[in-house]
């Protein structure tokens, strides 16, 4: 077999694990609702199906990088394919809800180890030369797999059940186990040491932990509550407690000169902010497709899915070009590219077309590409090749931190946005209620009851509109139920009108039902604004994930006159 080929066969023993792994972010998502009717509980309970794999995700992969730098990148690689295969079947059998959210906490964990391994074995398998083009590649698959989770998970719970979103990793895993065996060579920091450093990796462990934990639970407990102060200062002060024992260990597990890099340091604020604006581009147009546009989860997913499309054409492009021209202005093109996209997005309505929505999204998915592989490019580029390792940890850290950020933010900002969209709504409702000269003050009073209730249930129910239907008969019976505490002259006067005064409030209720529709659209449209504005400090760190040209050139040149005078 030849050495291309077993380069070939050992990438794709990679670019699967990095895919399950990835894919497990956001796969299980569609299927929650399903997994609350087989499990029962409530919405809170379910969401620690996802929220259990995100927390042990963002909270173990630097010391997983650690880790797989001092013993073996590919012992490690292979110990997280072992663990997350078999808790993938563990999940699928699982029985209880309990039982289903101890085995994705696990699968958390092997993804922490599985993600930031994927970079070093890729650079340790290909030449330099190479690493542009097969890291555009890699940030192909990463938006692939972000943006096929929706769409795969929903076809898999239609057709089969929701068991098999975690079955189909079986076999994957199976089939990455036994090609790294084979063709993946053993490579590791040589200058790393033996020595574990157990004090720093718990602190930023337990310190990524709580911070993480604070950031899923601050719309429960609320962003000005004691407990999100708690958890937030637990872990800033673990954190900080982290970086005090990097300073006084002989072997420290993050060494701090990577800090004093400043393309570094760009490159990981710009991927933070990435990972936050994706994981709102995808939750708000989730939310959108189906609450206002009336989509399916299933028809969802599979229009999201053109993010990947989008991505993957960028990716493979500008993850080479990128190697050879820098990738300052990739990065900066593609975060002006996502801001432009998300922004357009606020420019939808409940009945704009499809191909608007998709057209928004694939622009997306090509900012998304133009910036992922470039940047990963640029942060092992600008760093010692044996630190690759704990410099990927880093980098993916700041990414999934950044999207449990992101969207405890962006929900918040939602929910608030649809709030007072709806209480202004509500407020001009109740006016043309109360100075409607053709109803009755028994139905007006009957009415605005009715409209209160109806506006309130419609800030969290799925459809934002007040249905005729099921509101004529309550509507009915409470006039009727109103009516009967008149006098007699008084209900003389109102069967006479009966028939009159309900036209009168379907007509009412049509309008009102317009105005709550809107105004859920016009509290979408403001979160998109805000998540597009969240998206612009990228732009600086973008910029400074490179050098320019010139000086690259200058320090080339300055490397070939030493190496002469040597």
């Amino acid at each position: 077999m030849n050495t291309r080929f077993r380069a070939v066969l050992a990438f794709s023993a990679i670019l699967l694990g990095y895919f399950m792994a990835l894919l497990d972010t956001t796969i299980v998502n569609i299927a929650l609702p399903e997994m609350t009717s087989y499990f029962g509980g409530t919405v809170s309970q379910i969401s620690w199906v996802m929220n259990g794999y995100n927390l042990a995700f963002a909270a173990l992969i630097l010391t997983a990088s650690r880790l797989a730098d001092q013993f073996g990148r590919k012992k490690v690689f292979i110990l997280g394919l072992v663990l997350f295969t078999l808790s993938s079947l563990l999940s699928g059998l699982s029985n209880s809800l309990g039982m289903l959210i101890l085995f994705r906490a696990i699968q958390g964990l092997a993804g922490a180890i599985i993600v930031p391994v994927t970079i070093p074995l890729t650079t340790t398998t290909f030449p330099k030369e190479k690493h542009g083009i097969i890291i555009g590649i890699w940030g192909a698959v990463a938006g692939l797999a972000a943006a096929s989770g929706p769409s795969l998970g929903g076809i898999l719970t239609e057709k089969l059940n929701w068991q098999w979103i975690f079955y189909v990793n079986v076999p994957l895993g199976l089939l990455s186990i036994l090609l790294t065996l084979l063709f993946i060579k053993e490579s590791r920091d040589e200058m790393a040491g033996k020595s574990v450093d157990y004090g720093g990796m718990l602190s930023i462990t337990a310190g990524m932990l709580c911070i993480t934990y604070a950031f899923v639970k601050a719309n429960d407990y609320g962003w000005n509550s004691a407990e999100f102060y708690t958890l937030l200062g637990a872990g800033l002060i673990l954190t900080a407690f982290f970086f005090h024992l990097q300073t006084r260990g002989k072997e420290p597990m993050l060494p701090l000169m990577l800090l004093k890099i400043k393309e570094f340091n760009g490159t990981s604020l710009a991927l933070f902010i990435v990972g936050a604006a994706l994981s709102n581009l995808t939750l708000l147009t989730s939310f959108f497709l189906t609450r206002e546009m009336g989509m399916t989860e299933l028809k969802a997913g599979l229009v999201l899915s053109i993010l990947a499309a989008g991505s993957i054409i960028s990716s493979a492009v500008s993850g080479g070009l990128s190697n050879k021209y820098g990738s300052r202005w990739f990065g900066v093109t593609g975060v002006a590219i996502i801001c432009g996209a998300i922004y357009a997005m606020s420019n939808l309505d409940a009945q704009s077309p499809i191909s608007a929505v998709l057209l928004r999204l694939f622009i997306a998915g090509l900012g998304l590409g133009l910036t992922l592989a470039p940047l990963m490019s640029a942060g092992v580029r600008h760093v010692p090749e044996e630190k690759v390792g704990i410099a990927s940890g880093v980098m993916n850290m700041t990414k999934s931190i950044g999207s449990v950020l992101g969207v405890a933010i962006i929900v918040t900002l939602l929910q608030q946005s649809i709030i007072g969209e709806m209480q202004t709504a509500q407020v001009r409702i109740l006016e043309q209620v109360r100075e409607s000269q053709r109803l009755m003050p028994v139905v007006k009073e009957v009415l605005v009851a009715v409209v209160e209730e109806q506006a309130s249930r419609a800030q969290t129910r799925s459809d934002s509109e007040l249905q005729e239907a099921e509101l004529s008969g309550q509507i009915i019976q409470g006039v009727e139920a109103a009516a009967a505490k008149l006098n007699a002259e008084q209900q003389k006067i109102f069967a006479a009108a009966r028939d009159d005064q309900m036209k009168e409030v379907k007509l009412l209720l049509a309008s009102a039902g317009a105005d709550l529709k809107q105004a859920s659209v016009n509290g979408f449209r403001k979160s998109f604004i805000y998540a597009s504005f969240m998206l612009l400090p990228g732009l600086i760190f973008a910029w400074m994930s490179d050098k320019r040209r010139a000086e690259k050139d200058s320090d080339k040149s300055a490397d070939r006159s030493t190496m002469n005078v040597a």
